[in-house]
């Protein structure tokens, strides 16, 4: 699993970019002697689930091309603490000037995929899949959902441009349901999906009469879902939002809806420990 190398590449440069400001790295330069070498490891502090490998190469690369970076553990592998990620050995200045942007970059990407496989795990019995939101850090969109895929789960709508959402304030802008699903099939191409949000039963049989690709069911409790896929009848997708935790997700996922969303995971995650470990 990885992305292509242009978006990677952008995406580090401009951290580095950040961290060596206007003069580089000027504690390296200063303590350690030009041409030293050395040998280190990116290693696993906690449990969890790997992702942001390529970006950690790109740091070092983009540094010094002539720095090796060897993967022992690939993007989507589950780790344990002590487990060796990968090695990294090269001149010592340029892996010290790109070991905190690679961190920061495997760090966070590998806690939204931690976090995502806790859920995909917990809900492994059922059909239905865990999905992200629009919910990211502004350029950062792309490789925050890419972890979650390496979380094992799915991606919802990358943004405005790819998918038709029909969330409350839209319904009630455009006057309600009948009105502002009729204008979207009216505008929409036919590669494009509508989505619309719904927050009560009434709602959803209106939806269900004038037909609508995917169903959101927003903060509807176990007993509504189950009541809402029955009357759904495989008419639409049902994607399920609200409340999503590792705790609650299996309750959700066995009322039979086929998506489970969750904006917390690329918002709101623990960054996974890992350190760089130099070799004496």
């Amino acid at each position: 699993m990885s992305l292509p190398y242009l978006l990677v590449e952008q995406a580090v440069r401009a951290g580095l970019l950040e961290d060596l400001g206007r003069a580089g790295d000027i504690t390296s330069d200063a303590v350690i002697p030009a041409g030293s070498r050395a040998n280190c490891a990116l290693v696993a502090r906690d449990a969890g689930v790997v992702a942001g490998l390529d970006f950690a190469r790109t740091s070092f690369a983009l540094i010094d091309p002539s720095i090796d970076f060897t993967v022992f553990m690939p993007d989507g592998t589950r780790l344990s603490p002590g487990d060796v990620i990968a090695t990294i050995s090269g001149p010592a200045r340029g892996i010290l000037s790109g070991e905190r942007v690679a961190l920061n970059f495997l760090g966070h990407l590998s806690g939204i995929a931690t976090a995502t496989r806790g859920i995909a795990d917990a809900i492994a019995h059922t059909k239905a899949r865990i999905t992200c939101t629009r919910k990211t850090m502004p350029g950062l969109r792309f490789a925050q959902k890419y972890a979650v895929r390496c979380g094992g789960g799915s991606n919802h709508r990358y943004g405005l441009d790819d998918a038709i959402l029909i969330k409350d304030n839209h319904v009630a802008i455009a006057g309600g349901i009948r009105q502002v699903l009729q204008a979207a099939k009216k505008a929409a191409g036919h590669l494009v999906k509508i989505e619309l949000e719904v927050d009560s039963m009434a709602q959803l049989a209106e939806a269900l009469d004038e037909g609508v690709d995917v169903i959101l069911l927003d903060n509807f409790n176990t007993d509504m879902l189950r009541e809402a896929v029955a009357m759904i009848g495989g008419r639409a997708i049902c994607e399920a939002s609200g409340r999503i935790s590792p705790a609650t997700a299996p309750a959700i996922a066995e009322t039979g809806v086929d998506y489970l969303s969750a904006g917390w995971l690329t918002h709101t995650v623990r960054v996974l420990d890992i350190g760089l470990d130099f070799n004496s």
